[in-house]
């Protein structure tokens, strides 16, 4: 039964960190600079590489020996499906360093429901013997209020990289303050130099006019730029008196503009994927086969994070295939079939059958059959139309 009142901080020493924890609602940190969510997923790179992880890690296919914690991952939550439910465990693991599941159970132990739970609503405690963690959480449903004291057990904890001994992760972002504060500025200095440096759109010479007034200069000027707004598209007429020279961008800005793709690879850097998956130049000596297997060790790596809880907390043996995520149409796993054939290390119909298993060819599909038709021999076309 949940308990209402609010926890007084006796029984338990706090572990989270302010600097480590990503939240969603505020993004606030009195401790640290910070780098909130919300204002992170308006960084293009970044959103590009938290949306392509997360879904990845989504799509891997995770194999439990149990079969009711099988249930629970391909159907976790009672209000999302369950790639939405895991994208979203997933980003805010990528964002955050960490990431909540709530495991609804009964009396008997067994789980019935999964809840994704934000940062914000999470305080963890070390026990005072320290033995384990448990966790005090603010559920948005006011049915529920606060619940506190909530046991490792009934929680799933998902890390990264730690500095406590894993009890808490950390955010992959914090090493990008520098560079996204960069980054703004480089963006509010290219603006304003766009803004400054397209004033007027050319300049209108009087060669051989002598010395003008100002009002004759204005007046010049509101002439030709009448002519100009009033020649649809054609050509514009001047005398023997006047040069017109349109004004270009100056390289130095057309070079602030050229270093603004700096920070993508740096984003790509910190979550370890190859920077030509951020849309970047990537690099040219790499082939896409050793660009995909970069991707897959990287996608590994997290995936033994998950893993490591989902084994821990369930206490079943689960695996994760992800080749689901790194080849979903199958093309690369049906040529590697096809060479181990072809070398004689797999029989033909073992490769039929790995194919048919990975669902890249149909099950019921008919078996081969030789041809039988035996090929004619040189010659003995030509003597049947002698003898008709």
């Amino acid at each position: 039964m949940p308990m209402f009142h609010l926890f007084d901080g006796q029984g338990g020493n706090s572990i989270g960190s302010t600097e480590d924890v990503i939240n969603f609602l505020t993004g606030q940190s009195a401790d640290s600079p910070y780098i909130s969510a919300e204002d992170s997923l308006k960084n293009s790179d970044i959103y590009s590489a938290i949306y392509q992880l997360s879904g990845d890690l989504a799509s891997v296919n995770y194999l439990a020996s149990k079969k009711q914690v099988q249930n629970m991952i391909r159907n976790p939550s009672a209000t999302s499906n369950t790639h939405a439910f895991w994208q979203a465990v997933f980003a805010q693991l990528l964002l955050g360093g960490e990431a909540f599941i709530y495991r609804w159970r009964n009396i008997n132990g067994s789980d019935l429901r999964w809840e994704y739970l934000r940062p914000s609503q999470v305080s963890t405690f070390l026990l005072d013997d320290g033995s384990g963690l448990f966790y005090n959480v603010t559920f948005d449903e006011p049915a529920v209020g606060v619940m506190e004291n909530i046991p490792q057990s009934d929680m799933l904890h998902f890390r990264l990289l730690s500095k406590n001994g894993g009890m808490t992760g950390m955010s992959p972002l914090i090493s990008l303050g520098n560079e996204l504060q960069i980054k703004k500025s480089s963006n509010k200095l290219t603006l304003d130099a766009l803004a400054k440096a397209i004033i007027s759109p050319g300049v209108l010479k009087v060669t051989h006019g002598g010395l003008l007034s100002a009002k004759d200069k204005t007046s010049r000027s509101k002439s030709f730029m009448t002519q100009v707004n009033n020649s649809d598209g054609g050509p514009v007429v001047i005398d023997d008196l006047e040069e017109y020279t349109p004004l270009e961008i100056k390289s130095n800005v057309a070079q602030l503009l050229s270093q603004t793709d700096w920070t993508s690879k740096q984003i790509a850097k910190i979550y370890g994927i190859p920077d030509s998956y951020l849309n970047g130049q990537g690099d040219q000596q790499s082939s896409l086969d050793q660009i995909k297997g970069m991707y897959a060790n990287t996608l590994n790596r997290y995936t033994q994070s998950v893993l490591s809880e989902f084994n821990t907390k369930t206490n079943a043996d689960i695996e994760a295939d992800i080749r689901t995520a790194i080849d979903p149409m199958g093309d690369s796993y049906a040529s590697n079939i096809s060479t181990l054939a072809k070398n004689g290390t797999l029989a033909t119909n073992q490769a039929t059958w790995l194919l048919q298993e990975r669902g890249y060819l149909p099950d019921a599909m008919p078996e081969a059959k030789t041809n039988t038709i035996q090929p004619l021999k040189g010659g003995e076309e030509d003597d049947k139309e002698d003898s008709n």
